[in-house]
């Protein structure tokens, strides 16, 4: 038995335990978003029962405060689309199943209602038009074939750190215009923000406190750089000399600078991760792409409807309201289950297989829909085409030779390590 063999036999047994006990389970103990499903990939089966038995849930024995979990693609549409019910302010409990814990509640645009959520949207818009993205796609090309040209042959590495990492780093320094140099930095912040007490990512609550405010102090010092020069085409120029953002206290900065590190961290790269895993457990599908490599257009939407890569969003009740049955009160949490959605055979067709030559590839639900939609969706889409476009020039074949090491969390649906290895 070869090693994908053996992975893949060793995975049907997971799932299948994790089938018996999710429909062995009364809904009434159901907590779907407990991080350890998503950690193991055993979330699958409590999601399908959801969607077929109580598409929206209440959940009261978590060990958090009570949710209500969303789980098919219509339901989630009806969330998304009515900010004026459904609110994504950081002051209520932010974005994620979780409350802020007290003392990381940044307000962002994304965790902000209307009408501030636009303004402070709309400073860093400009950096996402068609025209800057054909320039930024020679940037990504060039680096993508550096990065690629020194992976090792016949050597097994973990794909996430020698290119996803690398390549979603080396874009987040130029967006912001960061040093170079220290950009790993980035992604370490972007680790921290999102780190769940028992992911082993920090030690403490100190830790996490003394990262965080060396990343405030970093910034800070760059934006009032930027302040008092001339207007420049990065992140942090943009909302330097902006109107809305130009006078933002200190929280309101911190939180506008971690939404970009980590959205424009975490979508892209566990999707390249993703990609490579997914195409690896479907074969034929890898095959189909070889054969034809302009499906990568149609691969790309693809593999991030099947990674998800933020798996939720939360929104808190801002009255009494119905949905799909039930009575929702207001200052209740309403989690939306991208994650789940994504696989709704009512939203999806054959949502369970990953098919890259799709019709309709873009119907899916991982960049949000309404007025916080993903402002970066479409750089984080050339940045995964070009990088494909890239591989398949080079390598015959990226074999996936051991288990994904997956991140302990359900809000960022993430992979820490894989092992990989090109054929010579």
């Amino acid at each position: 038995m070869n090693i994908q063999t053996s992975v893949r036999a060793d995975k049907a047994e997971l799932q299948r335990l994790a089938r018996e006990e999710a429909y062995a389970t009364p809904l009434s103990e159901f907590h779907p978003g407990a991080p350890k499903l998503f950690q193991n990939d055993t979330l699958w089966p409590w999601f399908e029962r959801l969607r077929k038995e109580e598409p929206v849930h209440y959940c009261t024995s978590a060990p958090i405060e009570p949710y209500w979990s969303v789980t098919k693609y219509n339901d989630i549409m009806h969330v998304d689309t009515n900010h004026g019910i459904f609110s994504s302010d950081s002051t209520l409990g932010g974005i994620s199943i979780r409350d802020v814990p007290p003392g990381y509640d940044y307000p962002s645009f994304i965790a902000m209602d209307q009408p501030r959520h636009s303004a402070q949207r709309k400073t860093v818009s400009p950096m996402f038009t068609p025209a800057h993205l054909d320039e930024l796609a020679v940037l990504i090309r060039a680096r993508a074939g550096k990065v690629l040209d020194a992976l090792p042959r016949n050597e097994t590495f973990n794909f996430v750190d020698r290119v996803s990492i690398e390549l979603t780093t080396q874009m987040l320094a130029t967006l912001f215009d960061f040093p170079f140099e220290e950009r790993r930095k980035l992604t370490r912040w972007s680790d921290v923000a999102t780190a769940l007490p028992k992911s082993g990512i920090v030690e403490s609550a100190e830790q996490r406190r003394a990262e965080m405010d060396e990343c405030a102090g970093y910034f800070t010092k760059l934006w009032n750089e930027r302040v008092n020069a001339e207007p420049r085409n990065d992140l942090l120029s943009m909302m330097a000399h902006h109107d809305a953002t130009r006078h933002m206290d200190p929280d309101n900065l911190m939180g506008n600078i971690l939404l970009l590190i980590v959205g424009g961290n975490d979508t892209t790269r566990n999707t390249m991760s993703g990609s490579v895993l997914a195409l690896n457990e479907y074969p034929e599908q890898y095959q189909k792409l070889r054969d034809n490599p302009d499906l990568i257009d149609s691969m790309v939407p693809e593999v991030i409807r099947w990674q998800t890569p933020l798996a939720h969003m939360r929104r808190t009740a801002l009255e009494d309201t119905e949905l799909g049955g039930k009575t929702i009160k207001k200052g209740d949490r309403v989690v939306m289950w991208y994650v789940s959605g994504n696989r709704d055979e009512e939203g999806i067709e054959n949502p369970n297989e990953f098919i890259i030559d799709r019709a309709r590839p873009r119907t899916h639900l991982s960049f949000g829909f309404g007025i916080h939609r993903c402002v970066g969706m479409r750089l984080a889409e050339l940045q995964l085409k070009i990088v494909w476009q890239e591989m398949l020039k080079r390598f015959d074949n990226i074999e996936v030779v051991g288990e994904p090491k997956r991140v302990y969390s359900s809000f960022v649906r993430g992979i820490e390590s894989l092992p990989v290895r090109i054929p010579a």
